[in-house]
């Protein structure tokens, strides 16, 4: 048995049954093939949790930055 690799790890292949029109509305908008929609489909669910994490934040960090001055840089 071959295990194929990507940059992110060892590939593992799957069958998933999803409805055509769902499918057909997610590869127009990402504009790439069935695996490539998944795996960004995949990769929005993962980082959903970070995203949520990031929102709880708002408000809560204060940051003191001068844009004038990171613009010189």
């Amino acid at each position: 048995m071959s295990t194929r690799t990507s940059e992110d790890g060892a590939l593992q292949k799957i069958t998933v049954h999803v409805p055509h029109a769902l499918l057909r509305r997610a590869r127009d908008v990402s504009g790439s093939g069935i695996t490539e929609t998944v795996r960004q489909g995949l990769h929005l669910v993962a980082a959903r949790d970070a995203y949520g994490k990031l929102r709880a934040l708002r408000g809560k960090v204060r940051f003191d930055l001068d844009l004038e001055r990171l613009r010189e840089d």
